[in-house]
Order: C-alpha cells, then sequence, then structure tokens
C-alpha cells in the first residue's frame, strides 16, 4: 500500500481557452474540468487508476467538495477535521498546451491540527511501502514539516518497519528536505528542472544554470541530481517536460525519453509520473523500469485533459527510450 499525505489539497479547476490567454479581454471557455487536487491527491487518484492500493490523507471536513471528489472517484481517504473549507486552484490551459495556475494559500493549520495530521498519518501508514508527501505546505506550517515527519516515520515508538518515504514539493518544504540530518532526508525526492536547479545548489553543487538549460543538457541534470543524492538523498527523479527525466540512484544515472505527444494539459502530470515510479517500484521493478513507467505515466498525462490522470492500460512504457549516464 502507498499512503500519500497533501497538507494543502484542493479543488482544482482547469479551464480550457480557445486560443492564447488574452489578459484584458473577455474570453469563453471550450471545457472545464474540475477535479480534487493538490500533489498527493493526484498520486493516490493516479495509482486507484491502475488498481494500486492506497490511501489520501489530508485535512478537510466531511461535506467538503474536495473530500466530497474522492468519495465520488472511489479514492480511499482519511481526513482531519480542520474547521474550515479548502482552497481551490484554477488553471488556465492554451491549446498549445501553455498553462496558467492560480493558487489560493489554504487555510491556517495551527500546531495542534499540524500534530493531529501527523498522528493520522502514521496511523494510516503503518505496513505501508511507501509514504508521499506531496505538494505545498499551508499558511501556519513550518517548512521542515515534511523532515519532521520524515524522522516520525523512521522512529515510531511501537519500533514497527518504517515504509520508504517520497517528497515532491517546491521551495523552502523542499530546501528543507535536503538541509538536515540524514534521518530526515527522503528515499525519493521528485523534482522538476527549476526545483532541481535550486536543490543542486544547495547540496554545494556549482555547474547548475537554470532550470531552461538542465532540460536542454539531461547530463548536467544528472550531475546535478548527483550532488543532491551525495548530500543522503536516496534517489532523485528529476522531471524535464518535453525532455523526458533522468534518474539518479547511488548506483548509477539514467535518461529517459518519449516520443513527442500532443500536450492537451501538463497540469499534474509530475504527479502522475511519480505515480508510474511508484507502481513500478511496488511491482520490484528495477531503476530503470521506475524510470520507464514514470516517463510513460507523465506522457499519458499531459494528453489528457485537465488533470485527468491516466491508467496504467492507457501508458505506453516500450515507446520509452532509456540511455546510461555519467554522474559526477
Amino acid at each position: 500500500m502507498i499512503v500519500t499525505l497533501t497538507a494543502n489539497p484542493s479543488l482544482d479547476r482547469t479551464v480550457e481557452l480557445p486560443g492564447p490567454l488574452a489578459r484584458g479581454e473577455v474570453q469563453r471557455a471550450i471545457a472545464v474540468h474540475q477535479q480534487s487536487g493538490g500533489k498527493g491527491v493526484n498520486v493516490s487518484r493516479a495509482l486507484v487508476a491502475s488498481g494500486l492500493e492506497t490511501v489520501a490523507v489530508l485535512p478537510g471536513g466531511d461535506t467538503d467538495p474536495v473530500l466530497a471528489g474522492l468519495f465520488d472517484g472511489g479514492v480511499p481517504f482519511a481526513a482531519l477535521p480542520i474547521g474550515a473549507p479548502l482552497r481551490s486552484n484554477v488553471t488556465l490551459t492554451e491549446p498549445d498546451g501553455v498553462t496558467t495556475k492560480i493558487n489560493e494559500p489554504g487555510p491556517v493549520l495551527d500546531e495542534e491540527q499540524q500534530e493531529a495530521l501527523i498522528g493520522l498519518l502514521l496511523d494510516c501508514s503503518r505496513g505501508a511501502s511507501w509514504v508521499v508527501l506531496a505538494g505545498s505546505l499551508p499558511p501556519g506550517v513550518p517548512a521542515d514539516f515534511y523532515a519532521t515527519i520524515t524522522r516520525r516515520l523512521r522512529n515510531r515508538e511501537d519500533g514497527s518497519e518504517a515504509p520508504l518515504v517520497a517528497i515532491d514539493s517546491s521551495g523552502a518544504p523542499l530546501a528543507a528536505a535536503l538541509s538536515g540530518d540524514v534521518e530526515g532526508k527522503p528515499d525519493l525526492l521528485k523534482p522538476n528542472a527549476e526545483e532541481l536547479a535550486e536543490l543542486a545548489v544547495a547540496a554545494g553543487f556549482t555547474g547548475v544554470g537554470t532550470a531552461e538549460e538542465l532540460e536542454a543538457d539531461p547530463a548536467v541534470a544528472a550531475e546535478a541530481a548527483a550532488a543532491v543524492v551525495r548530500s543522503g538523498v536516496g534517489s532523485v527523479l528529476a522531471t524535464l517536460g518535453s525532455k523526458g527525466a533522468v534518474l539518479v540512484t547511488a548506483d548509477g544515472a539514467w535518461l529517459a525519453t518519449h516520443p513527442p505527444i500532443k500536450a492537451v494539459s501538463t497540469v499534474g502530470a509530475g504527479d502522475s509520473s511519480l505515480a508510474g515510479y511508484l507502481l513500478a517500484a511496488t511491482k520490484g521493478g528495477s531503476a530503470q523500469d521506475c524510470l520507464r513507467q514514470a516517463v510513460a505515466h507523465g506522457a499519458a498525462a499531459a494528453s489528457l485533459p485537465g488533470s485527468t490522470v491516466p491508467a496504467v492500460h492507457q501508458t505506453t512504457p516500450n515507446a520509452v527510450s532509456i540511455t546510461a549516464l555519467q554522474k559526477d
């Protein structure tokens, strides 16, 4: 089983435009999609679509539209009532795949609610193979929240076996996952190119340029990810948009690419990539197998509207090419 934590879930509305976004003008949408969202929620949705057992842990009241959407979608969840509505996010997609996101901050979680959410996660994750800590943190939650949870998972009072931990976040929470002691560092980090550039600098790697440069040169991306691995992280799955993804572990580095697709919406594609990786990992796949399924899932997600997640039968892992890379 894979348990996900989304500390700042959302009701995601994706609006499809018939042409480029025209600032200051009135435009009519050609379609609108609505999903319960947040990175961890999206991972759980993708796992359910492929028949894998999962539980999404999140804050939210019984009548909140986010929880109603999970119930209607058949996604198992455990929620902590917080007495406040969850946020809504809006994404505008243009025909060429360009997306513009407007994200609300979310409700404040006080210290008591934070501790209760951690307790709920610890209870739900007994016997789990992986725990995914994903997305932004709501107001009031310290940047090292994910690192704190990782330590708690690995040092349970009952001495039970700790699950593997994956973190997919950005900004201060992602940096905090790298800056603490080894006990607080995850087994897997899933940054995009921009986040990888920030992480590599934090890890002391000086050969990193912009996100665009990392996407253009996967070898440099692999070197950047290797610096993060040397800092104590188990492995790094760096998604590089249409250029594929790089996986770096202590044993090697690989680039995976997928033939070009027509991108409909990139919303949630990275979350689907992480779900694909975990899907292969739970089946005992090798590092290359996990990377292959990650890229296949991400490509399939980008070809679907809104934040729709693909099932494994909608992916084409056999079309993915794997190349071994040198890592510094």
